[in-house]
């Protein structure tokens, strides 16, 4: 067999290996925006579930069918970003906490941006920045973080993680959770829909607020509140226990 028909197929043989490498490659290191909500769904629950993540969770997070979930879990298992068992529940490896952390870190950074800078409601910017985390470049995001002044946490109270995926902590409870004559600041929420951050303005309780419990009533657990040393409102379980205070 003459030597260029020799070589042309080593050649082939090569490049195909090389195809095949690539193409596994990229299916282990790209991501979908699909993808990539499925991971800061499980970033986000990790906390309330003490790490591991059970399916169902996930399904009403991203609000899909479990059979679906499953579908998604097992693809971002195969890439290396979880760990998933069947019945066993979710957790993140390094690699899929890195990547999560930081779509963290840009969707509230950007929430910042766009309250702060543009002057959107504390209610209108979680979709808006649903799009914006998903752009690539980090020196952007890094250069906005400065812009902004480094700001720590986010519209709705929420931590952001640093450059380095620090995240700081502070002491805060539910405001559920407090008893009668005690009082504190609201730090934040628990809950980010639009129809309840509307509802919280109507009430004019935003963060920074200064709420004391005047009388928690046992029938259903709601409470009557004091807001900023002034005003008083009734507010439902369901409201207060969506609410983080600072206590004082």
């Amino acid at each position: 067999m003459p030597f260029s028909i020799v070589f042309f197929l080593f050649f082939k043989a090569v490049l195909n290996i090389f195809l095949d490498w690539s193409k596994k490659v990229y299916f282990c290191t790209m991501t979908s925006q699909t993808e990539e909500n499925y991971l800061k769904a499980i970033f986000k629950l990790s906390d309330d579930e003490q790490n591991s993540v059970s399916t169902s969770a996930i399904s009403n997070a991203i609000n899909t069918s479990a059979a679906s979930v499953t579908d998604m879990l097992k693809r971002l298992s195969e890439k290396g970003f979880i760990n998933y068992a069947k019945y066993k529940g979710v957790t993140l490896t390094k690699k899929g906490q890195k990547l999560a952390t930081n779509l963290t870190r840009k969707h509230r950074i950007w929430e910042v941006f766009l309250v702060n800078k543009l002057q959107f409601s504390w209610d209108e910017v979680h979709a808006m920045a649903e799009e914006l985390e998903h752009i690539k470049s980090n020196e952007l995001i890094n250069r906005l973080d400065k812009y902004l002044g480094f700001p720590r946490f986010d519209p709705h109270g929420d931590p952001i993680p640093d450059a380095d995926g620090n995240i700081q902590t502070r002491k805060q409870i539910l405001l559920v959770e407090i008893g009668e004559g005690e009082q504190g600041i609201l730090v934040g929420v628990n809950e980010h829909t639009t129809p309840f951050l509307q509802y919280l303005d109507r009430l004019e309780l935003g963060l920074g607020a200064h709420v004391s419990v005047i009388e928690k009533f046992a029938f259903d657990n709601s409470m009557k509140i004091k807001l900023n040393k002034e005003k008083e409102l009734t507010l439902t379980s369901e409201v207060s226990k969506n609410l983080f205070v600072q206590k004082q």
